[in-house]
């Protein structure tokens, strides 16, 4: 005889039961593309051009791909290592900037405070297209025109509106009293904002530096525009000739071994701060 608590044990089964399977699903449904992807990249030159199912190599492993891939511009490690500063150095840059003045928007008060913090979110209207030729005048002028200097600084400067918002939510998260104690046991500015504050507000941090280390990783238009040397291009602007290809032939296998290299640092960077990614968009929507 099946009892109240058998039924409930039953559904309670069923429940997890689709719920570890709709996960389940939800996981595979967003993966497939970077596991295709990554399979189809070590197919020999031969099997390139075929259908992507079934995307492993059917005779044997190969990195005939990527050995296509190093061909192009000035090798796929001078243009890896050419995203990888501006990345780093976007990422330093903005988390360090921002990082100080969320907290002086959240601690100080100062004359036009909230007017000067909703005209840097209202930056995040103007297209960044309308604004690219000023900065490529500005740049020009400095002497900063096709240097990865100069593009991150731009990466920098498109970046900050975003991460000001989110470290003073961060820090208005944060209880004053905390603060207050610190100061009392002889914490000063500097001080306080790197020993004390700075671990609590370490989701925002991760969140900014996601979001910056993505998005200077990933962004094709400035470098094409604000770059002019072949040495200097980026990741993103090497894979529009490797998409081209020569004389109208593309080499799939090579645009495949391009995707998996763009890719990996992506997802190695946001599975190393992905605890604290949650937590840091959510930061400061509660009091």
């Amino acid at each position: 005889m099946t009892t109240k608590a058998d039924m409930r044990l039953r559904r309670q089964r069923w429940a997890a039961v689709r719920y570890h399977g709709i996960g389940l699903g939800a996981a595979f449904f967003f993966l497939a593309p970077f596991v295709i992807t990554f399979l189809s990249s070590f197919r020999p030159n031969a099997e390139a051009g075929l259908p992507p199912l079934p995307p492993w190599p059917t005779t044997g492993v190969s990195f005939d791909a990527y050995r296509a891939l190093d061909t192009f511009g000035s090798g796929i490690w001078r243009h890896m290592l050419n995203s990888f500063v501006v990345s780093t150095g976007t990422v330093f840059l903005t988390v360090v900037v921002s990082l100080l003045a969320g907290y002086g928007f959240s601690r100080y008060r100062f004359p036009l405070k909230n007017v000067m913090f909703v005209l840097i979110i209202a930056t995040l209207m103007i297209p960044f297209q309308s604004i690219l030729t000023p900065l490529f005048i500005i740049l020009a002028r400095l002497g900063l025109n096709n240097s990865l200097f100069g593009l991150t600084l731009v990466y920098v400067t498109l970046q900050l509106p975003f991460s000001v918002f989110m470290m003073r939510n961060a820090f208005d998260a944060v209880p004053k009293e905390i603060e207050e104690a610190a100061r009392i046991d002889g914490a000063r500015d500097l001080k306080l904002l790197v020993r004390v504050l700075l671990p609590l507000v370490m989701p925002g941090v991760a969140t900014v530096a996601i979001f910056a280390f993505l998005n200077a990783w990933n962004e094709f238009f400035a470098a094409l525009v604000l770059l002019s040397s072949n040495d200097n291009y980026t990741l993103p602007v090497l894979m529009t000739a490797v998409r081209a290809g020569r004389l109208g032939a593309i080499n799939w296998g090579a645009v495949q071994a391009g995707v998996a290299v763009m890719v990996v640092p992506c997802l190695f960077v946001f599975l190393l701060l992905q605890r604290y990614y949650m937590r840091g968009l959510m930061a400061g929507a509660v009091k």
